[in-house]
Parts: C-alpha cells; sequence; structure tokens
C-alpha cells in the first residue's frame, strides 16, 4: 500500500468515480454538505482522503469525489492505492467529530448547547421558515466557529437561554436565539423583567405575554413528556410573538402556530413605560 497527496479536479473525479463497483449507497445530502464546504473554502487537506483497493476499485470516498464533482472545484486529497479490500468492513466506522467537540477543544463551556444554539442561528437567519432539521440543515463546525466569532454575544445569551429553560421548559435553543436576537435589534430595551417575568410568573396578570409564554410552554413540556419532542423553532416562533406582544404593550391570552406560519419580525415598535417594563 503507498499513498501520496493529489490535486483532485472534477474530472478526476469523475473519471475516479467509475471505479466505484462496490461501495454503499450515495448519500445525496453528504455530498451537498461537503460541496457547500468546498465553496466555502474550508476544505482542509487531512489524512483522510481517497482510497483504492488491489485491484483499483474505490473503497472509499465516494462521497469527497461526488463533492468535488459538484462543487466545481479542485481540492487536495490524500490518495491510497492498494488498500487491502477486507479493510473496507472497519472504514468510517469511527465517531465523527461534532460541533460540541469542536467548540470544547476551542476551550468553549456549555458547548453542546452552544453548538445548538449557533447552528440554530445560522438557519433563523438563512431559513427561517424551513424545516429545522434533516440534510439541508447541516451546519458544519468551521461555519460554527466562524458564526461564534461573529456573534460573540451568544455566549451572554446562553446563560440567560439556560435560566428560561429552567424557569418554563422552553429549550435553551430557542431561549437562547430569542434572547439575542431581540437584544440585538433593541439594545434600548431592558430585558431584565421579561426574563423574571417568564421564569417565575409572579404577580403577572392573565394575558400578560410573558404568563402566556411561560404557560404554553409548561403545557408543551407536559403534553410532550412521552414524546420527547424537541420543536426548538416552534418554541422560537412562540418566544417572537410574545415578546412583540409584551414591547408593544399588547395582551395576548394564547399563542398558536397557523399552518406554514412564517418566523415573526422582531417588533421596532415599543409602549412600554417604566411601571410596564417591571414584572
Amino acid at each position: 500500500m503507498h499513498m501520496q497527496v493529489v490535486d483532485v479536479s472534477p474530472q478526476l473525479a469523475a473519471e475516479w468515480l467509475t471505479r466505484n463497483t462496490n461501495n454503499r449507497p450515495l448519500s445525496k445530502s453528504t455530498v451537498q454538505h461537503l460541496a457547500a464546504q468546498i465553496q466555502r473554502g474550508e476544505w482542509q487537506l487531512t489524512h483522510q482522503g481517497i482510497a483504492f483497493d488491489e485491484d483499483g476499485v474505490l473503497i472509499d470516498g465516494q462521497h469527497r469525489l461526488a463533492a468535488v464533482v459538484k462543487a466545481g472545484v479542485t481540492v487536495q486529497m490524500t490518495v491510497a492505492h492498494g488498500v487491502p479490500r477486507t479493510a473496507f468492513t472497519v472504514m468510517d466506522t469511527g465517531r465523527k467529530r461534532t460541533g460540541r467537540d469542536a467548540l470544547a477543544l476551542a476551550g468553549e463551556t456549555n458547548a453542546t448547547h452552544l453548538a445548538a444554539a449557533l447552528r440554530g442561528l445560522h438557519l433563523y437567519r438563512n431559513a427561517p421558515n424551513s424545516s429545522w432539521s434533516g440534510g439541508s440543515s447541516i451546519t458544519s463546525n468551521d461555519q460554527l466557529l466562524d458564526l461564534l466569532a461573529k456573534h460573540p454575544g451568544i455566549r451572554d445569551a446562553l446563560h440567560h437561554g439556560i435560566a428560561l429553560n429552567r424557569g418554563c421548559r422552553i429549550t435553551v435553543t430557542a431561549a437562547t436565539i430569542g434572547w439575542y436576537v431581540t437584544t440585538e435589534a433593541r439594545p434600548d430595551v431592558d430585558q431584565s423583567a421579561w426574563e423574571e417575568g417568564v421564569v417565575t410568573g409572579a404577580r403577572l396578570e392573565p394575558g400578560d405575554p410573558r404568563l402566556t409564554l411561560r404557560n404554553t410552554m409548561l403545557n408543551l413540556a407536559l403534553g410532550n413528556a412521552h414524546r420527547r419532542r424537541d420543536d426548538s423553532r416552534e418554541h422560537l416562533l412562540y418566544y417572537l410573538k410574545a415578546w412583540n406582544a409584551w414591547i408593544e404593550g399588547r395582551s395576548i391570552k394564547l399563542l398558536r402556530r397557523s399552518p406554514n406560519e412564517t418566523m415573526p419580525r422582531i417588533s421596532s415598535r415599543s409602549t412600554l413605560t417604566s411601571a410596564d417594563n417591571t414584572a
């Protein structure tokens, strides 16, 4: 067996794919994810690459090659020739490095929640009304690190998201994104009363958006106890609807999601007085 570093062009990748005669089914979502990484300039040369067996049959790297073809960009890859075909059964059986792993290695605390919040923020910015699951929602580790560099305030928002989750069972992801995007859009608003109201519900009258959001989240948590449902997109929609009502001084007694309802825009209006802005 011998290895070399090769500049793999889309044409060479297509030729090598003709040797892909005995491999697992190709995942279109994985190819799309890798192609997007290549087009964003995130591709890096590593020890992982392409492998051919003793007869020149491709046994590892079909998704990487298909991604090069789709991206239309030449990249460097490590190419191994003469790999025993019996090694196929142990390829790609290790655990992939997740966004949580990448953030933890970068020294971040609460890496699991932070990764989920950054991924959700990316989807909120780029695909707020699409499904937040499936292959199209995948966010690369490099994207997460880049998002964190651009939005360092998400770290502080995460602390508030955790507090809101403990108070009313809204997902940490939804609460973190909700806190971050509203404070970013409305730095003029003191949100301490919002947080206290949602977390405790103390001294709030029926119809107060903070109490309505709190009760909605607690009821959803109770109803979903046996289904393990964790719909951060739905929770964020409720969060923003309630927040808009609160900032505008409107009463709201019911939060519901209509079919195909779009994610609310953050309100630029405010009728809060110093008396209203207390829990």
